[in-house]
């Protein structure tokens, strides 16, 4: 149903294509929407979203990524802008935007209203939290799924996270964007409740 090919980049096929912060994919042109968390490049990779839109593609995201959207061919019809703390009905996709920064470091500052995504997708809430450290903002969401960054340089640290996940208690967490150091999904995995199935993606 996913393939997360690295960093936060993921792909559902289910009855639509659905992408969040691609990167790094050839040219298909199938996606039916991109989600995208925050304007960083390796989450908000221009030339693969290009590769990847076609005149239909919607594109979901915070304020900052509006005109670099409109650049790349995609109608205002085709953008929608979106903030925490909001929810959304898009064709019937229903998510929620919550907040994801840092709360010490400067790289993902609260002021800019960056996202993470709860959202039901095929009869399952997931809940991508792009780059983020443990909130309490955070603490009372509810998903099946979580996918959580563990890399501890730009956003909670493997044991952080894994304290996160055991608040939240989703059945099924999958570590993303820990490239930096392999040795953190033993880290997480060692600290996340028994209860909940941790699942290591092939490529990170």
């Amino acid at each position: 149903m996913y393939d997360i090919n690295k960093l936060n980049s993921i792909r559902f096929d289910v009855d639509n294509i659905i992408y969040f912060d691609p990167i790094d994919f050839e040219a298909k042109h199938d996606a039916d929407y991109i989600f995208i968390t925050h304007n960083h490049d390796n989450h908000f990779d221009k030339n693969t979203i290009l590769n990847l839109k076609n005149k239909y593609t919607k594109i979901i995201g915070p304020k900052d990524i509006y005109d670099s959207c409109t650049e790349m061919g995609f109608s205002k019809e085709n953008i929608l802008i979106v903030e925490p703390g909001m929810d959304y009905d898009l064709d019937y996709m229903d998510f929620r935007c919550v907040y994801a920064y840092n709360k010490d470091k400067k790289y993902h500052l609260k002021e800019n209203v960056w996202v993470g995504y709860v959202i039901e997708i095929a009869g399952i809430i997931y809940y991508i939290a792009g780059d983020t450290d443990y909130l309490e903002e955070n603490s009372n969401i509810i998903c099946e799924v979580a996918m959580i960054p563990i890399n501890g340089v730009y956003t909670m640290d493997a044991t952080s996270a894994a304290n996160f996940v055991n608040k939240i208690k989703p059945k099924v967490v999958v570590p993303v964007h820990y490239e930096l150091d392999e040795s953190a999904f033993d880290i997480f995995k060692e600290n996340v409740d028994n209860k909940i199935e941790v699942k290591k993606c092939s490529k990170i």
